[in-house]
């Protein structure tokens, strides 16, 4: 199996071409919360709003979606049924937890990671001037239907927007009307609070990883094999078969999230993956290989490179370059590496790994 330009082209999110969805949430006509663009850049997609446009609709086990807003901007209280994982891109926000948001907050900037877990209520807001993105990991093909705090219901009233029990948006203002079989959702209630856990500061402190605590390696397997490359494990278990330790994150979540910080010339040779790999730049310039195919990403970019395909990366940006990877299961397999012994052009081969 081959894979042409188009094909990767086609796996490929440039962040300058994301197309948001204003009216994904009920909350989206609430004043405050009314500017924010949620994205469903890679998987199914998570939106309660159907027409929201999905970038790259492959199941991955995992769902990648963004979120932008400006200062100010809020994203109401509401809960998952498995974990979110939210790495800042740019700007700074505000993340807050409990259904009212006042058990807990955190202030997390560029390069910082908070994994928030299932059954709590949680927001955030941007509180910069600058433009702010989130790049987020929702765990699962279908993650389960979203539960609003209940506030978010009572200030939603009288806004058009309606979530029915089967967690879809129905736009009344445009004329929708909720399918049949379907009914409003009713709202979240004070009784239904106590299902939901409560989640002390130190608690939520152990769930993020700021960008100085990331413990950057260069001898496990991807490392040693590379040239001005180290890897630092983010989210996921021990990984003898890669020679990663265990993230400050280490808990199963279905998937696994790394970093990886290019010096300049840095390089991964030609190697393969068991599991797909979904790459977003954070900062910096990269360019993938395959084959003699070539990609070029910049900061905020974002692609999924398929399983088996032999690939190699290149920091090309003047200074250094961090890429994160997400990557499917708790217990990946070690790369396959290309024998480049007997090659002269220093480029990744053609073949396919099964």
């Amino acid at each position: 199996m081959t894979f042409s330009l188009q094909d990767m082209e086609n796996r490929l999110v440039r962040y300058g071409a994301l197309e948001p969805c204003k009216t994904a949430f009920i909350d989206a006509r609430t004043p405050g919360s009314d500017k924010k663009e949620n994205f469903c850049i890679i998987g199914p997609g998570v939106a309660e709003n159907p027409g929201q446009h999905v970038h790259v609709k492959i199941a991955h086990g995992f769902n990648i979606g963004g979120a932008r807003q400006p200062k100010g901007c809020v994203n109401s209280q509401h809960s998952h049924e498995t974990e979110e994982v939210f790495l800042v891109h740019s700007g700074a926000w505000a993340f807050r937890w409990g259904h009212d948001g006042g058990d807990g907050e955190v202030i997390l900037h560029p390069g910082d990671v908070i994994s928030i877990p299932v059954n709590v209520f949680r927001g955030f807001e941007c509180v910069c001037d600058d433009e702010s993105f989130l790049f987020a990991i929702l765990g699962g093909d279908d993650p389960g239907h979203v539960t609003w705090a209940p506030y978010v219901f009572k200030e939603a009233e009288g806004r058009g927007l309606v979530l029915t029990k089967g967690g879809r948006l129905v736009d009344t203002a445009v004329g929708e009307t909720i399918p049949e079989g379907d009914e409003p959702c009713a709202p979240t209630s004070e009784s239904d609070l106590a299902s939901f856990r409560r989640m002390s500061r130190e608690e939520m402190t152990a769930c993020v990883v700021l960008n100085g605590e990331a413990r950057h390696s260069a001898t496990t397997d991807l490392a040693a094999h590379s040239r001005h490359v180290t890897e630092a494990p983010i989210l996921g278990p021990a990984s003898d078969a890669e020679g990663v330790p265990a993230a400050k994150i280490s808990t199963p979540h279905g998937f696994h999230f790394r970093k990886l910080l290019f010096g300049k010339g840095g390089r991964i040779p030609p190697h393969a993956r068991a599991e797909e790999e979904v790459v977003f730049v954070q900062e910096g310039a990269a360019t993938l290989f395959w084959g003699d195919k070539y990609l070029e990403l910049g900061k905020g970019d974002t692609i999924t490179v398929p399983k088996g395909l032999i690939r190699s990366w290149w920091a090309t940006g003047e200074g250094e370059t961090t890429l994160f990877v997400v990557r499917g299961g708790d217990a990946p397999a070690a790369p396959k590496w290309v024998d480049e012994t007997t090659r002269t052009d220093n480029r990744p081969t053609a073949l396919f790994v099964s």
